[in-house]
């Protein structure tokens, strides 16, 4: 009876030209998604998720319920993802420290380009180049002037080791030629508090997290590292304005499938979530966080990716960055 019903759906489904496959993703979603950080819960990747989720399960008519998975700096989520079926029900929050970690570690159990499925843009943020007001320079020309003038005198704090952060300082060098101490911190908060108490001269916190230091003027804003302005921070110009052509680093964030999921599947959630980003609450809050919607196709976030994991590989080489 099992045999003669499938045959008999199989058979109805071909007069229609359509394959199970097909028809399971013109009937998707038919049960909740899962969206997987691979950060705590309160941190930007867990915003962000959390507000695609909430808009995207009203488009959808499924809930759409994010998943915190901790641990070995957001592999184990990125991992998860990775082995889990190609369905359309588990998607990833990939931040720009996964396109980051291969260059990094040779113990992955996953890799970016064969294993996901790139689905969707979200929103992009620039990092500030801040100094401690004790830093005598207020525009990049003079920041230049200085360090080059003491070399190797003023030091720089970063998040850790390999972070976005310590990249966007090792790539300053590298462009500029200059020669700044990087300090490693265990954290973001720890990395912005140092330099606004004094204890470094310089660091490059993302808009949000630099917000308080700012207004209480424990922190002067040189320049941005995105290659365009940032909307909550409109009068501040960005390195590539102050003559550092083409310097584009930003915290990025999009959502990933696992490979194999139905082209129809990721075109549909393509679709939705660039109307989700584009939503004025949405498009607000990232506001709020410091970031700026960003959208693509599905095919452009795959060369964007390539492109992030080809330029980190050359970066770290070149910077001889390695982890403990």
């Amino acid at each position: 009876m099992f045999k003669f019903i499938l045959g008999a759906t199989c058979a109805v489904l071909g007069c229609f030209g359509l394959s199970p496959t097909d028809a399971s993703a013109q009937q998707y979603p038919v049960k909740p998604i899962r969206i997987l950080v691979g950060f705590s819960p309160g941190g930007g990747a867990d915003v962000i998720a959390r507000l695609v989720a909430q808009q995207l399960s009203g488009q959808l008519g499924q809930s759409v319920i994010v998943e915190n998975r901790t641990g070995a700096a957001g592999a184990i989520a990125t991992e998860a993802v990775a082995k889990a079926p190609a369905d359309g029900y588990t998607l990833l929050l990939m931040v720009a420290a996964d396109a980051i970690r291969p260059a990094l570690r040779t113990d992955l159990r996953y890799s970016l380009q064969r294993d996901f499925a790139p689905v969707a843009v979200v929103a992009n943020g620039s990092f500030l180049l801040a100094v401690h007001p004790s830093v005598p320079a207020r525009d990049f020309k003079e920041f230049l002037a200085l360090v080059r003038s003491q070399p190797g005198r003023l030091n720089y704090s970063s998040p850790g080791v390999g972070s976005v952060a310590h990249l966007v300082g090792e790539l300053l060098s590298l462009r500029t030629k200059i020669s700044i101490t990087h300090i490693p911190y265990k954290g973001a908060s720890d990395a912005s508090l140092a330099v606004a108490s004094g204890q470094v001269d310089l660091s490059f916190p993302t808009i949000v997290g630099a917000l308080p230091f700012l207004k209480s003027g424990r922190l002067r804003p040189i320049a941005l590292t995105g290659r365009e302005r940032a909307s909550l921070l409109p009068d501040l110009p960005t390195l590539h304005e102050s003559g550092l052509t083409d310097f584009d680093r930003t915290a990025w964030y999009g959502v990933v499938a696992p490979a194999g999921v139905p082209p129809e599947i990721v075109q549909r959630l393509n679709g939705l979530i660039g109307k989700v980003v584009n939503s004025a609450e949405v498009k607000q809050s990232l506001h709020n966080q410091g970031l700026d919607v960003r959208t693509a196709t599905s095919g452009e976030f795959a060369a964007f990716i390539g492109k992030e994991l080809a330029q980190n590989q050359a970066l770290i080489k070149a910077a001889n960055v390695k982890i403990d």
